[in-house]
């Protein structure tokens, strides 16, 4: 997930990320003589979707544009090695487009589960490199290399131009899902359309995005939560004034804040729906009240914990 520094790191300013305790699982099996996508997890009905992997055209008959919508990361990496003859199944607990780099993680893992499955060999850095270029491509261009960078190395990412890890601690956060998803490409058109027609104005507010994004690590690294609160709130201020707030993710922001008590809360990701991130203060109890909170607000709230793994084989056989 991105902490800070959403849209304003594909300006140019820089953002910090952090990869959470969700996984994504893909698997390659041989499936001769056609291609299908296997995707129950990800709140859509994909089973036995047939693809044209080489022209992108999908093959079922009567498949809604929703689920259609969702083979085109995985059909973009079946397209970029040529692969046939294959199934792939993937299992997720992060919710589609929430905001929480789904996206990412489902190209990642599927790249690491067909350079197994086919003995490509590549390296995490490979991995990462090509995870970003194709989800950019699917994405029409737009986007950074934020997501892929946290979904094959893991830990804490500082993006500005190319990701960078960062050694920092594990934090307790809490997520809110609004329950509305939302389109990163439009979101991020809509932005640069902003900058574009007033960059007297877009331009100092991502400034004030990456100066967040640099001062909030020395905030992790000391615990200095409060502080970190402050940013979070702050972070969340500057995308609104940009247009990417709604009133779903404001309600369930002011939530944790208020009946909630965290120290701040913000949207995280694109914007137009998805999720918040809130700071519960110190102690499981102080967690349960910000879920609480946000349940009230007409949210679904989880529990994750920042800095944790990225890509790894889990499965001989060829499972990530």
């Amino acid at each position: 997930m991105i902490l800070f520094g959403e849209h304003a790191v594909v300006s140019g300013a820089v953002a910090l990320g952090a990869a959470v305790d969700l996984r994504v699982r893909a698997r390659v099996e041989d499936l001769p003589g056609g291609v299908e996508i296997s995707a129950p997890d990800l709140r859509m009905t994909l089973e036995g979707i047939g693809l044209d992997p080489f022209s992108g055209a999908v093959l079922t008959e009567d498949l809604s544009e929703r689920a259609a919508h969702a083979t085109r990361y995985v059909s973009a990496v079946l397209k970029e090695f040529g692969a046939r003859n294959l199934r792939v199944i993937l299992e997720s607990q992060i919710p589609p487009a929430s905001g929480l780099g789904s996206s990412a993680s489902v190209v990642v893992a599927t790249l690491g589960a067909l350079s197994s499955h086919l003995a490509l060999d590549l390296s995490t850095d490979e991995i990462a490199e090509e995870a970003y270029r194709i989800e950019r491509s699917v994405q029409g261009g737009l986007g950074s290399p934020t997501d892929t960078a946290l979904a094959a190395f893991g830990g804490y990412q500082i993006v500005e131009g190319s990701a960078r890890s960062i050694a920092l601690p594990q934090m307790r956060l809490v997520v809110g899902f609004t329950g509305k998803p939302h389109d990163t490409r439009a979101e991020v058109e809509k932005v640069q359309r902003f900058g574009a027609r007033y960059p007297e104005i877009a331009e100092p507010i991502f400034r004030a995005m990456g100066e967040i994004s640099k001062r909030a690590p020395d905030c992790i690294r000391e615990g200095r939560l409060e502080e970190l609160g402050i940013l979070l709130n702050a972070g969340h201020g500057l995308l609104e004034s940009i247009g990417v707030g709604t009133r779903e993710l404001s309600e369930l922001v002011y939530a944790s804040r208020g009946a909630g008590r965290a120290y701040g809360a913000k949207l995280t990701g694109a914007g137009g729906g998805g999720c918040v991130i809130a700071l519960p203060r110190t102690g499981p109890e102080n967690v349960l009240r910000v879920m609480t909170a946000i349940v009230q607000a007409r949210g679904v709230p989880f529990s994750v914990v920042t800095g944790c793994g990225g890509l790894s084989l889990e499965d001989p056989r060829g499972g990530i």
